[in-house]
């Protein structure tokens, strides 16, 4: 993982300012910019702009980047019940509350639907968050999953490709954990996370879920985290991470 951008030599795309500068990931910048939320010297920014930071007067929801916050990386056990975003209009709890007293500006890496529990990282750090997200780097994340069905079956099915949302996805592999009266346990590690993925891959393949949590990411796992706390992540597991 490389963060640095050279600020003072020549322009950089926006959304890689914005990452670099931990405001948010690149697809979050992206967002961000095309909201109309990004001005550069007083004028709103357009997808695909270019900045010099030191030289440019940047600013979003009004608010000027100065690229000089300390790097955060934290790992929350997120509980049952809290939205996976910043804010949210309809009153909702998020888990922004959960990280509060952090006391800088940080984002969620990536989304856990608010049925669902377990690791979610949080950064300022676009470039990681990036790298934390993206497919392309291959980074695995495994859940644990308590199911109702015939979970010995599902085990080979959920390996299948299926189709959800127009997208074929599978999972990089599948185990039976436990078997209970009404379904079971699986532990299910996938690259791809789309929108409610697993829960949707369950219900194709006859094993609707009832809990889901995420247990580890790449090298790092939940450990015995307690719901709703949250700690720093170490130097090490940050370059392991990355």
């Amino acid at each position: 993982m490389d963060n640095k951008i050279d600020f003072d030599s020549k322009p950089v795309r926006l959304q890689k300012l914005l990452a670099a500068c931990g405001v948010a990931s690149r697809r979050g910048a992206e967002k961000l910019i095309l909201e109309g939320r990004v001005k550069v010297n007083g004028v709103t920014a357009g997808l695909g702009q270019s900045a010099v930071l030191y030289l440019d007067s940047i600013t979003v929801d009004g608010v000027k980047i100065t690229g000089k916050d300390k790097r955060i990386y934290l790992m929350l056990n997120k509980p049952c019940g809290y939205l996976t975003t910043k804010r949210d209009q309809r009153g909702r709890k998020t888990v922004m509350e959960l990280v509060a007293d952090v006391g800088m500006h940080i984002f969620p890496v990536g989304r856990l639907d608010k049925d669902s529990e377990g690791m979610l990282l949080f950064t300022n750090d676009g470039e990681f968050a990036n790298v934390i997200m993206h497919p392309s780097f291959g980074k695995q994340k495994v859940y644990e999953v308590d199911v109702r069905g015939d979970v010995q079956n599902a085990v080979s099915l959920l390996k299948l490709p299926v189709k959800i949302d127009d997208h074929t996805v599978h999972a990089c592999n599948v185990e039976l954990k436990k078997v209970t009266m009404d379904g079971g346990t699986l532990l299910i590690t996938i690259i791809e996370g789309r929108n409610r993925q697993i829960r949707k891959m369950c219900t194709v393949c006859g094993v609707p879920v009832k809990t889901l949590k995420r247990i580890s990411i790449g090298t790092l796992e939940l450990g015995d985290l307690q719901p709703g706390k949250w700690r720093y992540l170490t130097d090490d597991e940050v370059l392991l991470l990355g």
